[in-house]
């Protein structure tokens, strides 16, 4: 972390105060009476001089020194802003943050009807404003020289206090869920091991009550489950499963399977990728570490949905026994596999781990997979690949991503695209042709899917890694898709 920060609400500021920088959001177009009282709550003496720098269109922010040692900052906003604002430039404040000059941050904001119509409520409002401060507070530092963290106080003011700190509340279980990701995410591949993966899951999600299996080589033997197996076959790290299971203490409203990819490492295997395609796949487990940070997050915020969480947990690595091009690999289903590319792991593991799921009977499916370079191609960094038959699945998910700006987009799935995997030596190929190469990845995981269940496929390989989309997805890879899918579980 950046700061040991420490968030409060407060009715209303004092703006009488040493070393603290305070911040004022206020719509572009005001009433020149709002503009005097906000002249007069900050003590301001030169109210028409302030007055004319608010009318100034081109000043979007306004700076003002209130003494020696505190200042105040006007932050204009239009209607024309996302849902995310809120939280990007409060995640932008406390990063560059100067704490040798300012011990406390106050915010403030007035509200437009359309600002909060914008946001659904002005409670989830708040929340992206919670959400900005410990996203942007966010640093994986844990290898660099201990320096104590410098204490931050940050002030936020509101009039309904009591529903709010319900809001801050719920936000700070969701913010630990999702650092915990980031933490797995970012770890470097040469300590995150998926046995180690598996500890550190085992370790957190067993503290929050969650039942945590971990199966391991001699258990996937008995499982027959090949295509693990395969994948992990050369590397001295053993492959192993992660099974958890959450069940809510009231009768569940629905049952969920959360599949995620877990491959600690991929070096792509005898199909082995260059250098600089290496350098950041020890974030290619980040779909595992978004169903385990989910799972996480739902038992902190006691979900009514019963949640399992599946991660098959591998290195892709080469020796003399690594599986090959060309070799036919029987899958825990019973389906034969082709391996025309052994840098197509995450489908192959995925396989087994999706017909496990859906022995468990679940009412819904969703798979998180760093899957293709293709989906980055075709949507860039900024959306995931959405992949599913079931309307009403992907319209709930859309819905929370438009809302948590965790951002996806639909892409097609039909069966036309079924022929591109046909083999002639075994049921289905690992690959298919180099276009639509998302979607064909896609179509391979759902042939191991129950028909019968609805299921959502959600390529990530652009939104996991980090991005210049917002101030908090920047300088670490994302930790994406746990406050989608909070939201998710939520609201379907």
């Amino acid at each position: 972390m950046l700061f040991d920060i420490k968030l409060n609400l407060i009715q209303e500021i004092n703006s009488q105060k040493d070393e603290t920088l305070f911040y004022h959001f206020l719509p572009s177009k005001i009433e020149d009476e709002k503009v005097k009282s906000i002249a007069a709550k900050y003590n301001l003496k030169n109210i028409s001089a302030f007055q004319k720098k608010i009318k100034d269109n081109d000043a979007k922010k306004i700076r003002i020194n209130l003494g020696e040692s505190s200042s105040l900052n006007i932050i204009k906003y239009d209607e024309k802003i996302t849902n995310d604002f809120f939280r990007n430039e409060c995640s932008g404040l406390i990063q560059n943050h100067d704490i040798n000059s300012y011990k406390k941050i106050f915010i403030s904001i007035e509200l437009s009807e359309t600002i909060e119509n914008k946001f659904g409520s002005v409670d989830y409002l708040y929340q992206t404003i919670f959400e900005g401060f410990h996203l942007g507070n966010y640093s994986f530092n844990q290898y660099k020289e201990k320096k104590k963290l410098n204490k931050l106080e940050v002030f936020v003011e509101a009039e309904k206090l009591n529903s709010l700190k319900k809001i801050l509340s719920k936000t700070e279980k969701i913010i630990e869920a999702v650092n915990f990701t980031k933490d797995l995410v970012n770890e470097p591949a040469v300590t995150l091991t998926p046995k180690e993966l598996a500890n550190r899951t085992r370790k957190k999600l067993s503290q929050l009550g969650i039942n945590v299996s971990v199966w391991n080589k001699e258990q996937l033997k008995k499982n027959k489950m090949g295509a693990i197996l395969a994948v992990g076959s050369a590397s001295s790290n053993e492959p192993c499963m992660i099974v958890a299971h959450y069940k809510p203490k009231r009768k569940a409203a629905k049952n969920i399977a959360l599949v995620g990819k877990g491959v600690t490492y991929d070096s792509g295997g005898l199909s082995i990728k260059p250098t600089a395609g290496m350098l950041q796949m020890n974030a290619d487990m980040a779909g595992g570490a978004a169903a385990i940070g989910t799972i996480a997050a739902a038992s902190l915020l006691n979900s009514d949905k019963e949640i399992f969480c599946i991660v098959p947990a591998v290195e892709n690595m080469l020796a003399g026994n690594s599986f090959k091009p060309g070799d036919i690999i029987k899958s825990s289903s019973g389906k034969t596999i082709e391996v025309k590319d052994t840098d197509a792991e995450g489908r192959l593991i995925l396989a087994d781990a999706l017909h496990y799921a859906s022995k468990l009977k679940p009412d819904v499916i969703i798979d998180f997979a760093t899957l293709t370079g293709a989906v980055a191609v075709a949507l860039g960094l900024y959306s995931a690949g959405l992949m599913s038959k079931n309307d009403d699945l992907v319209n709930n998910l859309i819905k929370s991503s438009e809302k948590t700006f965790e951002k996806v987009w639909r892409l097609p799935f039909g069966d036309e695209y079924n022929k591109l995997l046909e083999s002639d030596v075994a049921d289905i190929s690992n690959l298919g042709p180099r276009w639509g190469g998302s979607i064909t990845a896609g179509k391979f995981l759902e042939h191991f899917v129950d028909k019968k269940i609805p299921y959502a496929h959600l390529d990530i390989a652009g939104t996991a890694l980090s991005n210049d989309l917002t101030n908090y997805t920047k300088k670490y890879h994302t930790g994406w898709g746990v406050r989608l899918m909070i939201d998710y579980l939520e609201n379907s």
